[in-house]
């Protein structure tokens, strides 16, 4: 890793002390949220790029990935969701994002809004609803894609769709 990136040695072998165990990879959650309008919900991060992306972050041991993404979606945007549809299981490294050191599944769910109201947080900066043709060009294409955001309105549209994973 030190040859193909420039850092330094000591820095990579940090990203690999804390892990223990058989090498798994690592889980993660998106809320598709959608509005009346059928605009989607995404917030801008605060934390690396401070762009717009769909909420979500790592699934949390002793939740389900739908109690994650939910947990996920309130804390980054102020907005209380339920979790209707797994819309998509795609793994990081297939999809086109930068390489990342360690194997990650983004879990994507359809969410129902059920209450709440736009809060940003320590994560974000901004809440904010987007329809399908006004996708912020600022995208966190290193969280989420725009193709996989153009999958996502498909699954709102038809419901009947199955589940996409790689």
């Amino acid at each position: 890793m030190t040859a193909h990136t420039g850092v330094d040695a000591t820095r990579i072998e940090a990203l690999f002390e804390e892990q223990a165990g058989y090498a798994t990879p690592k889980l993660g959650v998106r809320g598709a949220v959608f509005d009346d309008a059928d605009r989607i919900l995404m917030v801008r991060e605060t934390v690396d790029d401070h762009r717009w992306t769909l909420p979500g972050g790592w699934a949390e041991v002793n939740q389900t990935a739908a109690q994650s993404v939910v947990r996920e979606v309130f804390e980054e945007s102020g907005y209380v969701v339920r979790a209707t549809k797994l819309a998509a299981a795609w793994d990081k490294a297939t999809q086109g994002h930068h390489p990342v050191p360690f194997s990650i599944t983004t879990l994507f769910f359809i969410c129902r809004l059920e209450g709440g109201a736009p809060t940003t947080s320590l994560e974000t900066s901004e809440v904010g609803w987007f329809g399908e043709d006004a996708i912020p060009a600022e995208l966190s294409v290193r969280r989420t894609l725009p193709r996989q955001i153009a999958r996502m309105f498909a699954h709102w549209r038809d419901p009947e769709l199955p589940t996409e994973f790689d």
